[in-house]
């Protein structure tokens, strides 16, 4: 399986490496790119028209401020697109938040949280989607998802036992 990461901006990189580290722990492999949709309109049109042939299944767009890269993606695929609204200054990614998840009726873009969370919840629910058509892949997100439950219960024992319960 394979996706296409698109940010605005290279600055943006370092807060979405979780999101690409979570992807290849699930085995996916990951395009990643600098592509604006602001500064380099055509280059991302050719781009995600291009990306079926490559064998990109799905979209991740990651953007601040205006963040119409999700936006512009979605208009120019039938595959889905996954929206990361990142927390930019002046206003903390609200712009960017608003700018994503406001899709016109028929231009779906699955939007997620401003801040760490965002990418990572991206990349788990990608791997979801993905999940539909790959068994393989289908285990792998169940097994993280059976890893997660078991951390929280390793704390609550730890913490039980710290109180002397």
């Amino acid at each position: 399986m394979k996706v296409a990461l698109l940010m605005g901006s290279d600055s943006d990189y370092p807060r979405l490496e979780p999101c690409v580290a979570r992807l290849k722990e699930f085995g996916i492999e990951v395009e990643v790119r600098v592509l604006s949709a602001h500064r380099t309109p055509d280059q991302v049109v050719e781009f995600v028209r291009g990306a079926p042939a490559r064998g990109v299944k799905l979209f991740l767009a990651a953007a601040g401020g205006a963040a119409h890269l999700a936006g512009v993606v979605s208009g120019h695929t039938d595959l889905p697109v996954i929206g990361i609204p990142l927390d930019n200054p002046p206003l903390g990614g609200l712009d960017a938040l608003l700018a994503t998840v406001q899709m016109p009726g028929g231009v779906p873009v699955a939007t997620f949280g401003v801040g760490s969370g965002g990418p990572v919840n991206a990349a788990i629910f990608a791997a979801r989607v993905l999940a539909l058509s790959d068994a393989g892949l289908a285990a792998r997100v169940k097994r993280f998802r059976e890893s997660q439950a078991e951390g929280v219960l390793a704390k609550d024992r730890a913490l039980q036992k710290k109180l002397g319960g």
